[in-house]
């Protein structure tokens, strides 16, 4: 038997209305799309894709917030290196004119005229130690806030001191420190770094010449940080034909493993030249001819400001080419460590650059990467966008013919 299906014009109506709706509707939204460049306008139209995107927008804001204070930080960084890098060259200009002031031709005066160009470069190196960058925070502060790291010169017997806190902020893999060390940049430790300066005292007749070399560190986990007081006791020219024995003491202020006491022989009527081991991790040389009654005092120095500082003093009061000699040669030999400390951390700046220039790039790569997940979870794919609209619109328009068409259909309009 043949099946009849009835349908209530008044439902077909209502059912072919909200087709023609729901696609407009859709045509709507693809064209919202469309506008936006987005396939996710809004959470509801993809809450896993709105959710990565968000995840990806937010940790790119958070690249950006890191690349600035690194970019930051760069700059005080880039600005200590440079800074290390004049004093440098302030310390290899003091050096070159204390090395002239060793010219036995020259006067008492003429070394006092050196002494005062000396302190200009002295203070010089002084301001650079407390330069501060744009923002007014100094270089060389380590893990400190003082507004003036270093500070002196001050009593004796630290007569410099850091205001600092000594260290070095540790790097991350978004950033790296603000400031440099600068205690391990000027300042010094006995057992870390071996700055003495050894200054002498002779007896007055008869006239003879004795220098020193510059103290060398031969054990540092000996080093106290006392100071050495070493006299000459005896020079023995008799009891071997030919051969003269010099005798000597040694005090120790503070007193920690002392006295100590040693001798050294050598031709008569040559110069000497013997190395005195006997202070523990320390060791220098005496060369000429020493007398009884000569002293030598042998001192930690605290800072390169005070290595400047004894050279000035010394080859400014030095009263003989004799004494001149020995300040300059201590001044060569202190000014060249403290040269060596102010290069290494000014190798650790470049480290840092050299870091910072590694964060960024792996920080834009990051940002490609979450770019591209951003644009994964809400980017239209315009072509298929184009189409799924052409689409939409086609089927749209074919509805709304089809529902113009249906609507003119009427049992009077057949039987008329």
């Amino acid at each position: 038997m043949p099946s009849f299906t009835r349908i209530g014009s008044a439902n077909a109506y209502d059912t072919a209305l909200r087709n023609i709706m729901n696609r407009q509707s859709s045509l709507s939204n693809l064209q919202e799309n469309l506008t936006s460049g987005k396939k996710v306008v809004r959470a509801s139209d993809d809450p896993t894709g709105a959710a990565q995107a968000e995840r990806a927008i937010t940790r790119l804001a958070r690249i950006e917030t890191d690349q600035r204070a690194l970019e930051s930080q760069r700059n005080s960084i880039n600005q200590a290196e440079s800074t290390l890098g004049d004093v440098t060259q302030a310390l290899q200009n003091f050096r070159e004119l204390a090395a002239s002031a060793g010219n036995a031709s020259h006067s008492a005066l003429e070394r006092q005229s050196i002494a005062v160009q000396l302190a200009g470069f002295r203070d010089q190196v002084f301001a650079l130690a407390n330069r501060k960058d744009t923002n007014g925070l100094p270089l060389f502060s380590a893990l400190g806030s003082a507004a003036n790291p270093f500070v002196g010169p001050q009593a004796l017997p630290q007569d410099y001191t850091f205001s600092g806190l000594p260290g070095q902020v540790a790097s991350n893999e978004v950033s790296i420190p603000y400031t440099l060390d600068g205690d391990r940049a000027f300042m010094h430790m006995p057992a870390r770094d071996g700055v003495y300066n050894v200054t002498l005292s002779t007896v007055t007749a008869p006239a003879h010449e004795i220098r020193t070399s510059g103290v060398t560190m031969t054990d540092p986990s000996l080093v106290t940080g006392s100071a050495y007081a070493l006299n000459i006791t005896g020079v023995d020219t008799t009891s071997v034909p030919g051969t003269t024995t010099v005798t000597y003491d040694i005090a120790e202020n503070p007193n920690v493993t002392g006295p100590f006491s040693g001798s050294a022989s050598y031709p008569t009527g040559s110069l000497v030249n013997f190395a005195v081991t006997q202070i523990p991790g320390l060791s220098l040389s005496i060369k000429g001819a020493p007398a009884v009654g000569d002293t030598l005092s042998i001192d930690p120095r605290p800072s390169i400001f005070s290595v400047l500082d004894d050279a000035i003093r010394d080859i400014g009061n030095a009263a003989d080419s004799n004494a001149a000699m020995q300040a300059v040669g201590q001044a060569l030999n202190n000014v060249d460590l403290g040269m060596a400390q102010v290069s290494s951390v000014r190798g650790q700046a470049g480290d840092l650059l050299n870091r910072a220039d590694r964060i960024t790039a792996n920080q834009e790569n990051r940002n490609i990467q979450l770019e591209a997940d951003r644009s994964r979870a809400e980017d239209l794919d315009m072509i298929k966008g184009v189409s799924d609209f052409q689409n939409q619109q086609t089927g749209y328009q074919a509805a709304l013919q089809s529902y113009a068409q249906v609507q003119k259909l009427s049992l009077f309009n057949y039987l008329g």
